[in-house]
């Protein structure tokens, strides 16, 4: 079968795509999609499509699709491919929730209590309704993310 998309690898294409199998660099599939395009690579190994499916448990459309996104897009789309244009989920906290939540924590804590906790802090932010409901986890990750 004659294929539409050839995949020739540059000698630095070739060694970025080396470093990431050797380092684990990145995501497990962007791991995965190094050693495909190495192993379709036609001045390196040139493996048929079904071997390299067979070799790394996917689809030969899996492969094609991969061949199609290196010769018509880049290098750099086909390794790491297409970024998210929305978190999965959006944040609990806007610029002003983080601000008033920086407040409270630097401000005195309730009565009868030494210090702000991350629990009473999600629990302030859920009575002052600046959010339906929080975390404590996520009222830490966000005092972190300031510090």
């Amino acid at each position: 079968m004659h294929k539409k998309y050839i995949v020739r690898l540059t000698e630095a294409e070739r060694g970025t795509l080396e470093e990431v199998i050797k380092k684990l660099k990145g995501t497990s599939q962007k791991v995965r999609r190094a050693h495909i395009l190495l192993k379709a690579d036609a001045d390196g190994p040139a493996w048929t499509d079904a071997r390299i499916a067979e070799a790394f448990d996917c689809r030969v459309q899996t492969i094609e699709n991969l061949r199609k996104r290196l010769v018509t897009q880049s290098f750099e789309f086909a390794l790491n491919g297409k970024k998210r244009q929305t978190p999965p989920t959006e944040p609990l906290l806007d610029g002003k929730g983080e601000a008033k939540l920086i407040a409270m924590r630097l401000g005195k804590p309730p009565a009868g209590y030494g210090r702000w906790t991350l629990r009473l802090l999600a629990d302030e932010l859920v009575t002052l309704e600046i959010v339906e409901s929080i975390s404590y986890e996520t009222v830490r990750r966000t005092l972190k993310k300031m510090a």
